[in-house]
């Protein structure tokens, strides 16, 4: 681990003392907080998933339904690095905030699920999940079962709904689809009733989630950005570091319960 710099300790206490005084702290938390897991994100040159492959083409509502073998061959080994990776310190300093009552949800564009792996309880998970599994022909509506996963990802079975015979489409949000209403409703609500929003790992670029601090500004919120790179957002934010969550994170959250002791 490397040393956080002068400068990065003053706005780890900063962001510590923020948090302890927060009475409704909320997270947004994007792909930044899954790579030290080693789960890559979708837009980094050179490593970003979609530097690989062409969203469009294997990851919309369109080309699921006409290539469902296309998209399942590419979803396959990321599916698999989803299920062998584990919550990183950044996931687990989340839970132990929540545990203690200084984190009210997270509201994740993520849908590997690490977050409720390292403990968290009110997970939002806007961009949907692959736990689930939905027919588009009957709508019948199913978990993902170790079964399921495992014909998948060890024999190539695409999954099948076993009332109607269509093939059965991950509950994860694809290109050309909109956000479940709901989830999106209870998004917005635990924004607007915030008095901190921690964005952790999104570089805020992607919509409409994008939109989400400009509520929480909007109702005089304060706002802590940690990223490895700049967002649009930084200027706008009481504190804004630069560097590994899976590293800062821990420091602000050890800080923050040893000030509440």
């Amino acid at each position: 681990m490397v040393l956080p710099t002068s400068e990065e300790t003053k706005q780890i206490d900063q962001a510590s003392q923020i948090i302890t005084e927060a009475e409704y702290c909320v997270a947004l938390t994007g792909a930044g907080i899954s790579t030290p897991s080693g789960i890559p994100d979708f837009r980094t040159p050179g490593s970003g998933v979609w530097t690989r492959y062409s969203p469009m083409e294997v990851a919309s509502l369109s080309a699921f339904r006409s290539h469902p073998d296309r998209f399942f061959n590419w979803f396959r080994p990321f599916i698999k690095n989803l299920t062998q990776a584990d919550p990183n310190p950044a996931h687990l300093s989340l839970a132990q905030l929540e545990e203690n009552n200084l984190l009210r949800s997270i509201i994740t564009q993520n849908i590997d699920a690490l977050h409720q792996r390292a403990g968290s309880k009110i997970v939002i998970e806007v961009h949907g999940t692959y736990r689930t599994l939905t027919c588009l022909g009957c709508y019948q509506h199913m978990e993902t079962s170790p079964q399921i996963l495992t014909s998948f990802l060890e024999k190539s079975e695409i999954p099948i709904c076993p009332q109607c015979g269509q093939f059965l489409k991950p509950d994860i949000i694809l290109y050309e689809e909109q956000l479940p209403a709901d989830i999106w409703g209870q998004a917005r609500e635990e924004i607007s009733k915030c008095d901190l929003l921690l964005i952790l790992g999104s570089s805020l670029t992607v919509t409409p989630v994008c939109d989400l601090p400009h509520i929480a500004l909007g109702s005089g919120a304060n706002m802590i950005i940690i990223n490895k790179t700049s967002t649009h957002l930084d200027e706008m934010a009481t504190v804004s570091i630069h560097g590994d969550l899976a590293e800062i994170l821990p420091l602000i959250k050890d800080k923050v319960l040893n000030e509440k002791e």
